[in-house]
């Protein structure tokens, strides 16, 4: 992949739909495997931006990943810096600081351990029994944000 096109893989109209269901089942309080809707401020329009997102802890620490790479919600986020998480009436606000590459092998790794059965196909052949170097070198096309929940 070239280092002036980042890696995007945009959502065929069933996956746009999809995440529109499973972002309404959200606010509505039901999380699919702990699925949960992000808001984050939009950086052009100011407005708040909703996408369903698969929060993943590793290590005590909690981390959003990006499996189709650097989408607008990546690119609102760096922006911003934080946003906020709902699922059904608890929304909680977070800010977010985005890993350098180095970073990101094991919460990858986790992440597609959990997560793969959705998410493989974003990864372009890579998945949680791939080796180290193969994880390391998708990283670089898949942004990840270590995020710390406000109060």
């Amino acid at each position: 992949m070239s280092s002036s096109s980042p890696y995007y893989l945009k959502g065929s109209p069933l996956n746009v739909r999809f995440n529109s269901v499973i972002g309404w089942l959200a606010r509505r309080g039901l999380s699919i495997a702990g699925t949960a809707e992000m808001s984050v401020r939009g950086r052009k329009s100011g407005r708040m931006q909703r996408i369903p997102v698969n929060p993943h802890t590793y290590e005590g620490a909690q981390y959003l990943v990006s499996a189709r790479g650097h989408s607008q919600w990546v690119r609102n986020m760096r922006v911003a810096g934080g946003g906020e998480l709902r699922v059904g009436r608890k929304v909680r606000t977070f800010s977010a600081v985005e890993l350098p590459d180095a970073e990101k092998l094991p919460i990858l790794r986790t992440y597609l351990e959990k997560w793969g059965w959705e998410v493989n196909q974003y990864f372009n052949g890579v998945t949680a029994r791939s080796t180290d170097e193969e994880i390391a070198a998708a990283a670089q096309d898949h942004p990840v944000f270590r995020i710390t929940v406000d109060g």
